[in-house]
């Protein structure tokens, strides 16, 4: 198999300057078809989610790497987007990478994402690198994809990897359209790209603190109140000097502090996990930062403290459904069944085929534990619960029967399957 390493015509240099982004428009307007596009953002490193370099290709175009650092502001933007009104974007994975162009100023209006097309068409690896070697015989190294884009200047190596990212990528597009079309699923892959470029980012979480890795760990509304102040302040620092939060403080230090709730600055340093995870200076310096916060928990009033599920919450997770929501548990074992059924059939993954999300929220129903009887009617009526909850029409096609059904069963199926 080839292996790739840089593209066909070398890697050009990074474009800095409004006079060389304005030529680079002028080139792309030339070519012809639609246009690849990607971002290299600095996760891991940086808090901010901003894009440090975008490439763009179009055959007969030629490839360009623009650093959007340099160019922040630049009125040259709105040619490229007038460019791209017309013209389709292919992105991979483009929930990645819609946000960080949006912030740039650059605004895709015909979408061909091939990641998610390539999920649809039945694909079983989807990522880039498996992609090329399935559909197009070649392999590019990804070894560079979790570096900090945000250093300056970038390495020739780097430039190498992302000028190749989108080189083969449009490639790959034709590749995934032909297996579209043969499983008869290019319009279901058209609704899913529309609907992912009028997605628009949800509303800041509510307690975005309980998404902390290792939660399940915790166990009462004490060591919430530890996890939610530190986060707190940890999200604050962080921010302020566009650090990434773990690199101040890992998830692992917080959840392990609201376990063990040192009564001591010294013992707060023993804690075997933070010789373990503070390792560098920058973290150490803010070590008694983190024991203030911890102490001012422990003076904290209870009636302070957060409740144990997050107001607001829609539904109850699966979990706690056997016992405390038993009809809707049954209906979720059998929706889950006859949903897994429905997936194998059109060669797709379960989660692509409909959000478990959604079918959990018309499952629930409101928590009123309702059996349904089946018939047209109630098939209509879980068509418009889809609906409401943003399900695409081609999902609502494919799952309604299948939700109605379940929802009109009393006991648990024969062979139930995994619990999520």
């Amino acid at each position: 198999m080839e292996i790739l390493s840089a593209p066909t015509g070398g890697t050009p240099a990074v474009i800095e300057s409004k006079a060389e982004f304005s030529s680079a428009i002028e080139k792309l307007a030339l070519g012809i078809g639609p246009i690849a596009i990607d971002a290299e953002r600095a996760s891991g490193f940086r808090y901010s989610a901003r894009a440090y370099l975008i490439q763009l290709f179009r055959r007969e175009g030629g490839l360009h790497l623009i650093d959007p650092i340099a160019l922040a502001g630049a009125e040259e933007v709105e040619r490229l987007n007038l460019l791209l009104a017309n013209t389709e974007s292919v992105i991979h994975a483009s929930s990645q990478d819609l946000e960080c162009l949006r912030e740039f100023g650059v605004v895709p209006k015909i979408l061909f994402d091939t990641e998610l097309g390539a999920r649809i068409a039945g694909c079983e690896r989807v990522g880039l690198a498996s992609l090329c070697e399935n559909l197009l015989g070649v392999q590019i190294a990804k070894e560079h994809s979790a570096v900090d884009w945000s250093i300056r200047p970038l390495r020739p190596e780097w430039l190498d990897y992302a000028a190749l990212d989108v080189e083969v990528l449009l490639d790959i597009r034709d590749k995934v359209e032909a297996l579209l079309l043969e499983g008869g699923k290019l319009d279901w892959a058209k609704e899913e790209f529309s609907s992912a470029l009028t997605f628009t980012a949800n509303k800041v979480r509510r307690d975005p603190w309980r998404r902390t890795s290792g939660m399940h760990q915790i166990k009462s509304r004490f060591e919430l109140a530890i996890i939610r102040e530190l986060w707190n302040a940890r999200d604050e620092l962080a921010k302020s000097i566009d650090l990434a939060p773990g690199r101040l403080l890992s998830d692992a230090v917080l959840i392990d502090l609201a376990k063990h709730k040192p009564e001591s600055y010294e013992a707060f340093l023993a804690l075997p996990i933070m010789k373990e995870k503070i390792r560098n200076e920058i973290q150490r310096s803010h070590l008694p930062r983190w024991w203030q916060i911890l102490q001012g928990v422990y003076e904290m009033d209870q009636s302070l403290w957060p409740e144990m599920r997050a107001r607001g919450e829609s539904i109850p997770p699966p979990r706690v459904w056997r016992d405390k929501f038993p009809i809707a548990h049954i209906h979720l074992q059998h929706a889950r069944a006859l949903l897994s059924v429905k997936a194998q059939e059109v060669n797709m993954p379960l989660e692509n085929l409909i959000s478990p999300e959604i079918v959990r929220k018309v499952l629930f129903n409101e928590g009123k534990e309702k059996i349904t009887s089946y018939s047209p009617d109630s098939v209509k009526s879980v068509s418009e619960s889809l609906h409401s909850f943003g399900a695409r029409n081609w999902q609502i096609n494919l799952t309604a029967d299948a939700l109605a059904r379940a929802r009109s069963e009393s006991e648990p199926p024969t062979n139930p399957a995994p619990e999520e």
